[in-house]
């Protein structure tokens, strides 16, 4: 028979563990403020309602849809009106992400985008085939790249240790998979299509 001492002990274990919880939430919100060592490259308006994080990796088939098929729209109609505040940042899964981001930061912030662009677009032609470092090599060559300048790059202990960080902070912000997106905090996995991101924004956005 249950007596007074063990519900007692049974709600301060509830209590300890909803404080843990709640201090694992606020950690892991934490994560989200602080920006890589290079900053993150925000699209949009800074009086935005809304700011979208994206985590992704280079070689990832998901984040390639993801993309091709509902960046577009969500940057014309939320990012390009002020609606959201988005950014993207590294999660590398593998080697060859990693080199992808770090070409994507070794000219400047300003042209980040260009070349993340570029990869997903092309990322069946360079990220799964039989010499995918060479292919990455002819590929950002028309970015500007030089053979010289693309290997300079992919030596830069600085800039991997960079897109490294911002990994490991969004591993401890409960990044285990990409594409994954925080949405003013609130955590969402997959490659969300654009009526999926409507049903999310547009409460937010109107609030």
């Amino acid at each position: 028979m249950t007596n007074r001492r063990q519900l007692l002990t049974g709600a301060a274990g509830i209590a300890a563990a909803a404080m843990l919880g709640s201090r694992a939430a606020q950690a892991q919100s934490s994560e989200l403020t602080v920006a890589g060592p290079l900053g993150d490259v925000w699209l949009g308006s800074e009086n935005a309602k809304v700011t979208v994080i994206e985590y992704a990796s280079m070689t990832c088939s998901h984040c390639a849809a993801f993309h091709k098929d509902t960046w577009p729209a969500l940057k014309a109609k939320y990012i390009d009106t002020g609606k959201i505040r988005f950014t993207l940042r590294e999660f590398p899964l593998d080697p060859l992400a990693t080199a992808g981001f770090m070409l994507a930061r070794c000219n400047g912030n300003d042209k980040y985008y260009a070349m993340t662009d570029l990869l997903f677009a092309q990322q069946r032609n360079w990220a799964f085939t039989e010499k995918p470092v060479d292919a990455l090599s002819a590929m950002v060559k028309q970015a500007g790249f030089t053979q010289e300048s693309f290997e300079a790059c992919l030596k830069r202990q600085d800039i991997y240790d960079a897109v490294t960080a911002v990994k490991d902070r969004g591993a401890k912000a409960g990044v285990d998979s990409t594409p994954t997106f925080f949405i003013n905090g609130q955590k969402r996995s997959g490659a969300l299509s654009i009526a999926e991101f409507d049903k999310i924004l547009e409460p937010l956005v109107a609030g």
